[in-house]
């Protein structure tokens, strides 16, 4: 067997390394919601201690429901528009290229961090129509490298609380200044979500830091001009949350019952 790449990741790109093993754990259960047998696979091919993570199989639904949330968001999306440019913004390690298995019509580009990115291109399989790119996802300069003339779809899972506020509303204008038309799909915090900080554990210990709270689409829309809200609602909500152990649906009906609790996560999409 070959030897194992060593990875060596703080702040922001480490926490990648535990929405993934999540994902990997979620591969084992008997009722997986992913079944991401890639995460399984390659979390075998890398020399990292998991359990620094902090993710264990009772815990992972908090990153797989989310995860298989926008798969189905992006499947709408691709069914409608089999020829188009999909933005994988902060993909991580995340194998969603794969999961969705895109037509020949659809150009996939997966952008992160440079040492994010160099250990994809070691641990993934290349394929027609995909690539990567090695950058911040606030540098502007990557979006020259796009094709502009098909709908876009910018996916951007686990990413807009480590931006500045000014960052994330910059990068939404850009994707919209830069195609015709398209759908915006992304996760936020509120500001109790990025108050909270201290007991996430994921962050806590990769020294990550959250900065940008979203209360609602009123935000998005407000600073983004041109953008149509198509969804928004808690992960509670979610048909990827409904088939979970009962004492996850007590505990979200329990968090349900204060706004600043149920949406301290949302799931937002939007149309332009």
């Amino acid at each position: 067997m070959p030897d194992k790449l060593h990875v060596d990741l703080s702040g922001a790109p480490q926490t990648m390394l535990a929405t993934f093993y999540a994902k990997a754990l979620d591969a084992d259960l008997p009722k997986p919601i992913l079944g991401d047998r890639f995460a399984k696979e390659i979390v075998d091919r890398i020399d990292y201690d998991w359990s620094k993570t902090s993710m264990t199989a009772a815990n992972s639904p908090s990153v797989t429901t989310r995860t298989a949330h926008f798969d189905m968001w992006a499947r709408q999306f691709l069914a409608v528009h089999p020829e188009a440019v999909v933005l994988h913004l902060g993909c991580g390690l995340d194998a969603r290229v794969f999961r969705l298995d895109p037509g020949p019509g659809v150009d996939w580009f997966d952008v992160d961090y440079p040492e994010v990115i160099d250990l994809r291109r070691q641990l993934y399989p290349r394929r027609d129509h995909y690539r990567v790119i090695g950058a911040s996802v606030t540098d502007p300069s990557w979006m020259t490298e796009i094709p502009t003339d098909r709908p876009v779809l910018m996916i951007a899972e686990g990413l807009t609380m480590y931006l500045a506020e000014s960052e994330g509303v910059a990068l939404l204008r850009r994707v919209i200044d830069g195609f015709g038309s398209g759908e915006l799909h992304f996760d936020a915090y509120n500001r109790l979500g990025i108050r909270s900080q201290v007991l996430n554990t994921v962050v806590r210990r990769a020294g990550a830091t959250l900065r940008w709270n979203v209360e609602g689409p009123d935000d998005i829309i407000g600073a983004v001009p041109g953008v149509r809200l198509l969804a928004w609602m808690s992960p509670f909500e979610s048909p990827t949350f409904r088939d979970l152990a009962w004492y996850y649906t007590v505990a979200a009906r329990m968090l349900s019952t204060l706004p600043s609790l149920r949406y301290m996560a949302q799931y937002h999409r939007y149309a332009f």
